[in-house]
């Protein structure tokens, strides 16, 4: 959702899986009895179960993976966790939805500690560049401004992301993956959950280095969990 743009790392090394470092942020499930088993496996995930208000990113479920070409051998692959933010959403009315997020960048994941301390690193001289981020990168920042229903559960979000600094316009599809209410171990809360993906450019947001045997184009693959708000007392 709020999602776009990422990053370029410059090393030789092994393609991880997106999804298995997903898992290595993911929050433990509390032990179920039977009777919460028995209603978590006959829970629907539909569109249907979506309710208007506002709901709160989920981010042990929600991460940001970027894919860029690595010397025109290999694909390599990382992941943003803890992504935070809001939805606001009236499933009546899906073109007034407003979503705002949060991804850190501090927080980014890859396979090898020497690329990660690279994307990470200082600069080398006092009063220059870091390659990447540096050591204290900003938050990345994503708020929609507008929404375009596409179909029945799809939809073009666009907005504006800043990212090391520099704001840019962005637009991606999404799509709605499911809705389902928790079992009584997690509140009975109503879960939704959506997919996205785009493409950037690493060097509108100067981060430029290595191009072109890593290359410019990112390739940005999304998924947002969102809980709903419980109501005020």
């Amino acid at each position: 959702m709020k999602f776009s743009q990422f990053v370029g790392p410059l090393s030789a090394v092994a393609v991880i899986s997106a999804f298995g470092a997903a898992l290595a942020v993911s929050t433990p499930v509390p032990a179920m009895d039977a009777e919460a088993k028995a209603s978590a496996t006959t829970t629907q995930s539909t569109a249907a179960l979506v309710e208007a208000g506002q709901y709160k990113a989920d981010p042990a479920h929600s991460f940001v993976t970027f894919t860029v070409d690595h010397f025109g051998v290999t694909p390599y692959t990382g992941l943003f966790g803890d992504v935070d933010g809001t939805l606001v959403l009236d499933p009546a009315k899906p073109q007034d939805a407003k979503v705002d997020m949060t991804i850190p960048v501090s927080k980014l994941t890859v396979a090898n500690a020497g690329l990660h301390d690279h994307l990470l690193r200082a600069p080398k001289e006092a009063t220059g560049k870091p390659d990447f981020f540096g050591p204290a990168p900003a938050d990345a920042h994503f708020v929609s401004t507008g929404i375009t229903s596409t179909g029945a559960e799809t939809a073009t979000l666009n907005g504006k992301l800043t990212l090391n600094g520099v704001t840019r316009d962005v637009s991606m599809p999404v799509e709605f993956h499911g809705a389902a209410k928790m079992p009584p171990q997690m509140n009975n809360a109503l879960s939704i959950g959506f997919t996205a993906h785009t493409e950037i450019r690493r060097s509108e947001f100067g981060l430029g280095y290595g191009i072109p045997m890593v290359s410019d184009a990112v390739k940005l693959d999304i998924v947002a969990a969102f809980i709903k708000d419980a109501p005020k007392p």
